[in-house]
């Protein structure tokens, strides 16, 4: 496993516990030393946890033992069979999509995936969609509304690719159809940040009835090194840019970006991959099955709100 820096005094803390339970098994140390540094352990992990820095959280937020789009598919859903292509000509591996059944609703699903290996990673390319990649998007979501299934998308991704060749085929337009069919979609629909939201890439994916993120995930428009080589022109301030940029999930919750936070297993997902997917399960169905009980005239409705009130400044007097 990766350890991030902040990670370690959790991590030699643990080893020194499971040598210490061995012990106790053997005789050679008492339940109530063992009992004495679990209750060390908590306190610490509830320390560092608590107090983390917005860079902190994206370094959570992109971990490389997070779980994944894959992973989340795996572990959340019965009977999922992978549609593949935009139906002009490609297939973007960036993205996957396809039919499953979450806990007895059938759904149609959405997500960026990263890879998990190097040579995975560069094929799909760290989940940064090609304008094919949201156009296979924009598909499931026409054949999700055609056949009245809801929508489930997982986000996790540092945003739309950047390269020219994307650029010449049409990535700007391909965002914009998508965020416009999300506008007009009448089937429930749940989006979750499972790791980065990042700028356009991600709203692609994420315009649902409700959004909801991960506790170690980030919704933002830009990455922090992008900003501050944009503001200071320097990557090192990344830092003071995560700062400002407000990009948590405690930070999106507050500004009512996102309708709720997914609380995530001690020490985030990457250190429990099966609690965390299964608590994204448990949140996706509670969302889809109240959602289900909508009219679609209203879910509409209340969707658009959700949107209109985003960005919204209350100024004070003489401001």
């Amino acid at each position: 496993m990766a350890i991030l820096e902040f990670e370690r005094p959790i991590l030699e803390l643990e080893k020194k516990l499971e040598a210490l339970r061995v012990r106790a098994e053997l005789g050679e140390a008492s339940p109530g030393e063992v009992r004495r540094l679990e209750r060390r352990l908590q306190k610490l992990r509830q320390k560092i946890m608590g107090s983390l820095t917005r860079w902190q959280r994206v370094q959570l937020a992109r971990h490389v033992d997070r779980p994944h789009c894959l992973d989340y598919i795996k572990g959340m859903l019965e009977e999922f069979v992978e549609l593949r292509g935009d139906r002009l000509g490609h297939d973007d591996p960036a993205i996957v999509g396809g039919l499953g059944r979450l806990r007895g609703i059938p759904l149609v699903v959405i997500g960026h995936e990263k890879g998990r290996t190097p040579q995975e990673r560069i094929q799909r390319r760290f989940g940064m969609p090609h304008p094919e990649g949201n156009r296979k998007a924009l598909r499931l979501m026409n054949l999700a509304e055609r056949f009245s299934r809801p929508i489930l998308t997982l986000v996790d991704t540092p945003g739309a690719y950047p390269g020219i060749e994307a650029e010449a085929r049409g990535q700007a337009c391909a965002i914009a159809e998508n965020l416009l069919r999300w506008s007009t979609l009448k089937v429930p629909s749940v989006a979750v940040i499972i790791g980065e939201g990042g700028s356009g890439g991600a709203l692609a994916l994420a315009m649902a009835d409700r959004v909801l993120m991960m506790e170690y995930s980030i919704y933002s428009v830009i990455s922090p090194e992008g900003c501050a080589a944009i503001l200071w022109k320097d990557e090192g301030k990344k830092k003071e840019a995560a700062e400002a940029l407000k990009l948590t999930a405690q930070d999106a919750l507050a500004l009512g970006v996102i309708h709720d936070v997914i609380q995530e297993p001690p020490g985030g997902a990457h250190r429990d991959p099966d609690s965390a997917i299964e608590a994204v399960a448990m949140a996706v169905e509670r969302n889809l099955r109240e959602l289900l009980l909508m009219g679609e005239e209203e879910r509409v409705r209340k969707r658009r709100e959700t949107y209109r009130r985003m960005g919204v400044v209350v100024l004070g007097k003489g401001e």
